[in-house]
């Protein structure tokens, strides 16, 4: 199957880091398909042979098992073309025209990583040149909008020129091999899917926890915010996966017809739940790893008196039998004391105590995702010294795990999100992508909290540097008689 790639922002941050890496690791993987183009489109007056040699000087900065020889590489730059455009003259959008039709790939993948003003005039542009054929499928970055006005404006902009079927809203988190195994644990194993629902879950935990800044990205992050940037897509797409009910089969509308069941059913806000159950927090001065970082207001290119949050706590509860009277946190946060992200399953105490134990919550389900891959399960066992117990005592528990660790049971055999997902787009499959409802819903149950926090000019909490977040954070979830897991 032949294909053309055009990758609009060829040469933007998302390129550099994420796009191209992950298609040299298909290309050394062979999962990339043959007869494929990957085509750069940016505003720089370069040729295609000056931008494969910046390629190549990125791609020795990567890590050593991912950084490619010099024949590999050769190899894959062979697959590489640059195409200077700028993307609001219709006379750029006919030359790259010209030079889709010169091969008439099989397939034609539009991935738009610009801008999120650009989106609508790209697909515009597109329409008006005729590059929106049944063949092309167009690929859009997050954040799709600002709010739900905006996000509806974009779809409906894009949907005028291309089917909801060729539209692939990305979002990375989907694409991570343990939210993968996450659909498998449920739905390819009969052990839990009788424990997932309110008689044996007690509550259910989703940290994403960064312990870097903004970086360079102060003037983006100022618009934007954790609430914006972690919580309306990739928390609440793991809310989903966690919450669904299983799909009549594994087609991607069976899977998003379920996934948007739950957003409905999420509980809607109210004034006394928003000052309640949201915390909202903003990284102050501190320490990571030995050394002073800089607070949010003094970071490149954000406002000295701004109220940007950098972390979101929140409550939830998804209304339905199965899940009824079950609470959902979500933390999200820059600065804070390591890189984490994980879905903590919380399973209820036995109904009655016959061992000697003063160990709480000890049964869980820990799901982890980055900076290690795998799945924990929390157990509770006899412990060694049980001999020294005198005649008919309750004996005493210690918890023990199981741990599988993805990465070492698969190791060469694992795939990158981004690698994952791209290969998905070139073969046309829509399971892990986002349809326009889905977000639309998403949109509407966040929209609340915005609102809320436009008038609540006190709520903004600090918290330093280096530590899990305002405090808060804590009471929050310490009123319903729980603690974030890292606490327990």
């Amino acid at each position: 199957m032949s294909f053309d790639l055009v990758l609009f922002g060829g040469t933007g941050d998302l390129a550099w880091r994420k796009l191209m890496p992950a298609l040299f690791q298909a290309f050394r993987h062979g999962t990339l398909p043959e007869g494929g183009r990957i085509i750069a489109v940016g505003r720089d007056d370069i040729s295609s042979e000056h931008y494969r040699a910046l390629m190549q000087s990125r791609f020795d900065k990567v890590e050593l098992p991912k950084r490619p020889s010099a024949e590999e590489f050769g190899r894959f730059a062979a697959l590489l073309e640059f195409v200077r455009m700028d993307l609001s003259k219709p006379k750029d959008y006919a030359s790259l025209a010209t030079a889709l039709h010169t091969r008439n790939a099989d397939t034609v993948v539009m991935y738009v990583a610009t801008a999120p003003s650009l989106f609508t005039t790209v697909c515009e542009q597109l329409g008006a040149a005729g590059l929106n054929t049944p063949n092309t499928r167009v690929v859009l970055e997050k954040p799709l909008g600002h709010d739900l006005a905006s996000n509806r404006a974009i779809n409906h902009t894009v949907l005028e020129f291309f089917e909801e079927k060729q539209v692939f809203r990305i979002d990375h988190y989907l694409g991570k091999p343990a939210v993968q195994n996450l659909f498998a644990l449920r739905f390819g194993n009969a052990l839990f899917e009788p424990l997932w629902r309110r008689e044996h879950i007690a509550n259910i935990q989703i940290t994403i926890a960064e312990d870097l800044g903004v970086e360079k990205r102060g003037s983006f992050y100022e618009t934007t915010g954790a609430l914006r940037d972690m919580v309306q897509n990739h928390a609440l797409q793991l809310l989903c996966a966690i919450g669904m009910e299983p799909p009549i089969n594994s087609h991607a509308d069976a899977i998003r017809d379920e996934k948007l069941k739950v957003l409905r059913s999420l509980k809607p806000w109210t004034v006394e739940s928003l000052a309640q159950d949201v915390v909202r927090g903003q990284y102050t001065s501190g320490n990571i790893d030995g050394g002073k970082v800089p607070g949010y207001r003094d970071e490149l290119g954000v406002s000295p008196q701004s109220n940007t949050e950098t972390f979101v706590a929140l409550r939830t509860e998804i209304a339905n039998w199965r899940w009824a009277g079950v609470p959902f946190y979500i933390r999200t946060g820059k600065r804070l004391a390591g890189r984490d992200a994980r879905i903590v399953v919380n399973f209820r105490p036995t109904p009655h105590a016959i061992f000697n134990s003063q160990i709480g919550m000890a049964n869980c389900l820990v799901i982890n995702l980055q900076p290690k891959d795998g799945l924990e399960l929390h157990l509770l066992a006899q412990g060694q010294n049980n001999r020294q117990s005198r005649a008919g005592a309750p004996q005493a528990l210690v918890p023990v795990q199981l741990d599988l660790d993805f990465d070492k049971r698969f190791g060469l055999e694992r795939v990158g999100a981004y690698e994952r997902l791209l290969l998905d787009v070139i073969d046309d499959r829509l399971n892990l992508f986002v349809r326009s409802d889905e977000q639309e819903e998403a949109w509407r149950w966040v929209e609340p909290m915005l609102d809320f926090w436009a008038s609540d000019a006190q709520g903004l909490r600090h918290y330093a540097a280096g530590t899990w977040g305002p405090s808060a954070s804590s009471a929050m979830i310490a009123r319903d008689g729980y603690c974030w897991s890292e606490e327990s």
